[in-house]
């Protein structure tokens, strides 16, 4: 896996999906520092999280990171994280997502979890339907933080299938 194509690719997506209207410094500032070539290489080598990449001929158009060992913000809730999912815009409808997220829900009952969770945008409609369509459930919300800033995220949760109740 390449670093800097992952870092390009969240970049990309981190801003086409957040900042509508506009770059401001404030936002440029939190972009180039999260979404560095040196983050991902630190990641890579670590090799603590799953990370899954889509490819096309052309490099990447896709990834998708599961952290383990996270404390979700709502109770009852495995240690399971999709702490990124990003596929780039001009690739959206053509299945990578949901063979992005079949890996992360095969990994949790792999690794016996009883659910996978993640946060999003409140006010990311398209990725909330998304999610909802592959069976999560809205089950809190949590506040996503820049600085001094923070904006409104749901917490969706998805119970693997070897733990749903027939």
């Amino acid at each position: 896996m390449d670093a800097a194509s992952l870092a390009a690719l969240s970049i990309e997506v981190w801003i086409g999906t957040y900042l509508r209207y506009g770059v401001s410094s404030f936002f440029a500032q939190y972009a180039l520092s999260e979404f560095t070539t040196d983050r991902f290489e630190r990641l890579l080598k670590e090799g603590n999280d799953l990370l899954v990449v889509s490819e096309n001929r052309d490099g990447i158009d896709g990834y998708i990171r599961v952290a383990k060992e996270r404390v979700a913000p709502v109770e009852g809730l495995s240690d399971l994280e999709i702490a990124t999912i990003y596929v780039q815009p001009r690739h959206h409808g053509k299945g990578i997502g949901s063979a992005l997220l079949d890996c992360a829900i095969d990994h949790a009952q792999a690794n016996n979890r009883n659910s996978i969770w993640l946060t999003t945008n409140s006010e990311n409609q398209p990725a909330i339907d998304f999610y909802l369509s592959k069976g999560f459930l809205q089950v809190g919300t949590t506040d996503f933080r820049i600085g001094e800033q923070s904006y409104p995220n749901h917490v969706l949760a998805l119970k693997t299938p070897s733990h749903i109740q027939g």
